[in-house]
């Protein structure tokens, strides 16, 4: 069902969601960025549509919601093991469409690949979604070339037009929010062309491990890890143990993000491990956004949104990487 609302009523329904919802949204960190004169925009928790950025694209993507990056999985003493509460409230999440697409891929590693994640379940069921349109392509991103640029299994979608606010909404316990406001046809929009156009490789093989074009970008690689970190769908992490110094028995288990970028990642008991060079590294990285996970699932890993590209310090683009991969199979 479709509404169309004043600004001013919007916010009063806001309001009403904020009392029920942990609401998550990418806002405006003002000279937080990696140059004090620049902005960061990121997810936090809002309390306001004013406090929410709907034109730029976050640097970080959703994934803090549902996967913080320092996560507390238990606490224990000598004799107990104790697993922290959470929020009583449901998880209200801003996002555009290709990070939608990248939640199926967090569902798939995380609950139907093997047993389910305890800790990312009990917030995946909580969590419902509010899809932010995109007029215009973003400059880095190629959503449309692996069809990630639409969605329609969104709970919510929002968009704020000439001081109107036009609301699709499709799930009925959120819809109960909006009982008497005036119904409207709401289409959402979507980006049909992207600035930038990949070409996805279709036959790839053990053998393009061996491509020497792995050692040429891992030769510029740092492994930083950053493009791990802005990325929706990258799930790896690692773990830490916390031992108070009041009682050595006594701490917590940590989940920390990680990068398979970053030295040391693969370090395994004994001195063993793998991907020693950051061609490997990057190698793998690539291969399985674009053909393990596709070779094992179906689809690609990888949605196309572009922040790898961004925040590389080293200009390497995995945009352009794919295409390379591509043109040489021609």
């Amino acid at each position: 069902m479709g509404y169309s609302l004043t600004k001013e009523n919007m916010d009063a329904i806001f309001a009403s969601l904020s009392k029920a919802y942990d609401i998550f949204a990418p806002h405006v960190f003002e000279q937080e960025a990696c140059f004090s004169d620049q902005d960061n925009i990121r997810y936090a928790s809002v309390t306001s549509l004013d406090e929410i950025e709907f034109e730029k694209k976050s640097e970080y993507s959703f994934k803090e919601a549902l996967l913080a990056v320092q996560q507390n999985l238990f606490y224990f003493t000598e004799d107990e093991v104790t697993v922290p509460k959470i929020s009583d409230k449901g998880i209200l999440i801003f996002l555009r469409s290709c990070d939608l697409h990248a939640v199926k891929r967090l569902d798939q590693i995380y609950l139907n690949n093997g047993p389910e994640d305890f800790y990312y379940k009990r917030l995946r069921e909580k969590a419902k979604f509010v899809l932010m349109g995109c007029t215009e392509t973003c400059s880095s991103g190629f959503c449309a070339s692996l069809g990630t640029n639409q969605a329609d299994n969104y709970d919510m979608y929002l968009k704020i037009t000439d001081g109107k606010v036009v609301v699709d909404c499709k799930n009925e316990e959120l819809a109960g929010y909006f009982a008497g406001a005036d119904t409207a046809e709401v289409i959402p929009d979507f980006v049909t062309e992207n600035k930038e156009k990949v070409t996805l490789p279709k036959n790839l093989s053990n053998e393009s491990f061996g491509n020497p074009v792995w050692n040429e970008v891992g030769s510029r690689c740092i492994g930083c890890g950053r493009c791990n970190f802005v990325c929706p769908t990258c799930t790896c992490y690692t773990m830490q143990d916390i031992y108070y110094q009041e009682n050595a028995k006594v701490g917590e288990r940590r989940r920390v993000w990680a990068s398979c970028q970053v030295d040391g990642y693969t370090d395994m008991a004994g001195g063993h491990g793998f991907r020693k060079s950051q061609g490997e590294r990057f190698r793998f990285k690539v291969m399985h956004k674009i053909y393990d996970f596709e070779k094992r699932f179906g689809y690609t890993m990888c949605v196309g949104c572009g922040r790898c590209d961004d925040v590389c310090p080293e200009y390497i683009s995995y945009s352009n990487l794919v295409n390379r991969l591509a043109k040489e199979e021609q």
